[in-house]
Order: structure tokens, then sequence, then C-alpha cells
């Protein structure tokens, strides 16, 4: 059997049994089975994206990839696969690419939900976008989450991803992405990336000097945003851009706080502000629960006014 889009298996290695694959979680065990598109419009599925190179945390990912670094005792990827589990999200799609010996390894040892698919990218790296568009085989013609493998954050009263499922739209939405406010995100420096209106419809900064939200690296997309993208490498801007130009591109307020883990000192700082949330929970803290009046998400407009 062959991971998909990878080289054939290495002579020597672990005999597969296709009737075994759905109890098991090593990854290699369930590459030929299909995804099951869910009834209604409500994601069911993950891509966890995992092949990246890592560069701003080197030296740490020279031998270790980004994914598995820990943060609060477990690893990135885990943080993710579990809150997506957690979520209710059974079917997952990672992708692997710079040491993807030590992540498929790390995956076939994890147990319980989601039931994980690797989508191998040894032979070229192809970014965001690329990545996504080569597994949408794997995906199933049903919204899907696409989650950043080192997207962190201490969760408000209630998970944010199960928030974003919740707030999806597909009438009105081809991609809803999870922003954090960047007056309050850990470790992070930048101008913020987009403007959300009173819709929850989010706009490019353009030639705004900052902007108040940044992309938290969770989004639900729709597999129809990526018709005529281009193959090989590309970014996932490219089909935000697109669905921003439809008024298709909403978003919702991370309720919580997100941490910046870009760097090891990052990740230093990510660690004492976990370890601080357990002795001041969020909601007791500076960071307040975000009223409903500000979590915006393509609401219909009024009559008479421009969709």
């Amino acid at each position: 059997m062959r991971v998909r889009g990878g080289p054939p298996r290495s002579p020597g290695a672990l005999p597969l049994d296709p009737t075994e694959g759905l109890a098991l979680r090593d990854p290699r065990l369930v590459q030929s089975l299909p995804v099951t598109t869910p009834m209604s419009d409500a994601p069911s599925t993950v891509f966890v994206l995992a092949a990246g190179l890592g560069t701003r945390m080197r030296p740490v990912t020279d031998t270790l990839p980004k994914p598995l670094v820990a943060v609060a005792g477990k690893a990135l990827l885990d943080h993710a696969l579990d809150r997506a589990a957690e979520a209710g999200l059974t079917e997952a799609v990672v992708n692997v690419h710079w040491l993807a010996d030590q992540i498929e390894g790390h995956l076939a040892r994890r147990s319980g939900a989601p039931r994980i698919t690797v989508s191998d990218e040894r032979a070229a790296l192809l970014e965001t976008g690329g990545g996504v568009r080569k597994a949408l085989p794997l995906l199933g013609e049903a919204p899907f989450v696409v989650m950043n493998s080192d997207s962190f954050w201490l969760e408000g009263p209630e998970p944010n991803l199960s928030r974003l499922i919740a707030r999806w739209d597909g009438a009105r939405m081809d991609a809803l992405l999870l922003v954090a406010p960047t007056t309050t995100s850990l470790g992070y420096e930048g101008a913020g990336d987009f403007v959300m209106d009173a819709d929850g419809r989010l706009e490019r900064r353009g030639e705004r000097k900052v902007a108040p939200f940044i992309y938290a690296g969770v989004a639900i997309l729709k597999p129809a945003l990526f018709t005529d993208a281009p193959e090989g490498s590309f970014s996932l801007n490219r089909l935000f851009d697109r669905a921003i130009a439809a008024g298709r591109l909403c978003g919702m307020r991370l309720d919580g706080q997100w941490l910046h883990v870009g760097t090891p000192e990052a990740i230093r700082a990510a660690e004492e502000r976990v370890q601080a949330s357990t002795r001041t929970p969020l909601n007791q803290g500076s960071i307040r629960p975000t009223p409903a009046t500000e979590i915006a998400s393509c609401r219909k407009p009024k009559d008479g006014s421009p969709s």
C-alpha cells in the first residue's frame, strides 16, 4: 500500500491488512479508505497543515519537525488533533514533508479520534493552498476545517472550534476564518491581517497602517473555492482574496487569547502564559469573554442594505 501521493513503501515495512484499518491509528492503514461525505453542510473532516520547514524555530527544527514541538506538555500537532476531536470532527488529513517519517511515526502512536490519513508531500512542498488542493480527493465534497498545526490559543468559556463550526453558513460563506484581536494576542508584533465589518465580512487592511485582527490559523472552507486553483505550490491567501472579491470571506472573533508560537522564545512565553492561565482563568483575568454583539459572521444584510 502507498501513502497517498508518496513513494512506494520500503521493503521490510510491516505488512498491512486493509481489514484491520478501522481499529488502528497508524495513518498508513487508512490511505485507501474513502472519506464519507456528511449529509449536512457541517464539516466532519479537518486538514492539518504539518508539512512546513519551521525555519523560524531553528535550531530546534533542524532535527524535530515543528508540529512535534511540545507546548504545555503536548506536541502542537496533538493539540490541534485533540481540539478537532473535541469539536466532533471524525476524520483528519495531515500533510507531511519536512522530517515526514517522524510525524508519521508520531501519528501511528495516537489512539482515539479523529481517524488519520496522511497526504504525502515529500516530493515537493506545496505551501498552504497547494497542500490542501492536493488532498481534496481525501477531504470529500462537504466543507472542511483547515488548521495550522501550530495554531495555539487559550480558550474562553466555549471552545472556539466548536463555535466556528456552529457559525458556519455555506449559503453566505465560501470561507469562515477564526481571527484573533491583535491587541490581546501574545507574542504578535505585526500590523494585523484583516478588518471586519458589522456583518462579519473580512477585508484586507490594504493601505491601512494597522488592522485589528490576525488570522488565527483555523478556517472552514468550501471545496468549490479551489475551482480553477493552480497546481503546485501556492498560498491559501490567493483563495481568501477570491472570497473577499465575492463578498464571501467571513470571520469570527476568537474568544480567549491567541498565542504566537513561531520561535523558541515564543514557546517559552506561551508556556508561561499557559501556566498563568491555570491560576487565573481567562474569564477572571484581563482577557474578557467576547459579547455576542461582537461575534460577527456574515449575517444576512437588512432589506435594502448592500449584500
